[in-house]
């Protein structure tokens, strides 16, 4: 991977013993609890060559952006949550947070064999192989250990990757997460996410039929690059008859936001009442005709 070098260097995280989460280490603010589970954190001293950031995109969306992002989205859940879910959910935390994240390109020369329905004939499936060169450009694979694999393809929506600053801007006081993965672990994890990318290219693009089993995928990577980010984020509790409720926000888009919310048991049981009652109606509908 571009830009790496070879000194060896001891750097001192934060690691969640629960989550394992890794953050940046200040002794001047030292962190008795996880900012992303609340266990317990210890001081964590790693030796290269470790992941280190390169760069960090901007917020640009505001604390109170992402407050109203919240209440809007509350708001657009639809008839099967709480009626009161907007006007009772009280926001009890909101934390901006840089998380980490591999953006590579790659060329790759992908041999394929899969089955398909295309010229299956009198049998259900079909064998069908190829090859084709796919070049992968900007793509995200996160690194973080706070924000889960779902949370982080959601807010990693619509970031500006072209905007990298070498410090953080936009937010103080700012969760810092770390990359704690070594040189060898990070490769893999990138060429993992390049057949991933492959895999789904190849069963979206080249396999004919509308249905596939069994696809198997080799390729050769050349020309692969990678930069490493910190990328920014709200991390929000709101809270909701005294249960709590985590939502995620990206910092540069308000439209990229993930998170639960609780259901309306009283909703649900009344609508499926209902259904039986029409449905026992059309019955005696039908034996009275």
């Amino acid at each position: 991977m571009a830009g790496h070098s070879s000194v060896l260097k001891a750097v001192q995280i934060l690691r969640c013993t629960g989550c394992g989460a890794a953050l940046a280490y200040d002794a001047k603010k030292q962190a008795p609890a996880c900012s992303f589970c609340n266990s317990v954190v210890k001081v964590e001293t790693i030796t290269d060559p470790v992941e280190q950031t390169e760069g960090y995109l901007p917020f640009t969306v505001t604390q109170e952006e992402a407050r109203e992002a919240l209440r809007r989205w509350l708001h657009t859940l639809g008839w099967f949550r709480p009626s009161d879910l907007t006007s009772a959910a009280r926001i009890r935390e909101l934390k901006p947070l840089w998380w980490v994240a591999w953006v590579f390109d790659a060329d790759a020369l992908v041999s394929w064999a899969a089955d398909s329905n295309a010229d299956s004939r009198r049998s259900d499936w079909a064998p069908h192989s190829g090859q084709c060169n796919v070049n992968f450009r900007q793509i995200l694979s996160s690194a973080s250990r706070g924000l889960s694999a779902g949370e982080a393809q959601q807010v990693a929506v619509g970031v500006d990757l072209a905007h990298v600053h070498p410090d953080p801007i936009g937010a103080d006081d700012a969760i810092v997460e770390q990359f704690d993965a070594q040189r060898s672990q990070a490769r893999q994890q990138i060429s993992n996410a390049v057949y991933e990318q492959a895999k789904q290219h190849v069963s979206v693009n080249e396999v004919p039929g509308t249905k596939v089993r069994n696809l198997n995928v080799s390729l050769v990577v050349t020309g692969l690059s990678s930069r490493r980010l910190s990328l920014p984020a709200y991390v929000m509790a709101y809270e909701y008859k005294q249960q709590l409720y985590r939502v995620v926000i990206s910092g540069q888009d308000v439209r990229a936001l993930v998170g639960n919310a609780p259901y309306s048991m009283f909703k649900i049981i009344a609508s499926v009442l209902l259904v039986g009652v029409v449905a026992l109606i059309v019955l005696a509908a039908l034996a009275a005709s």
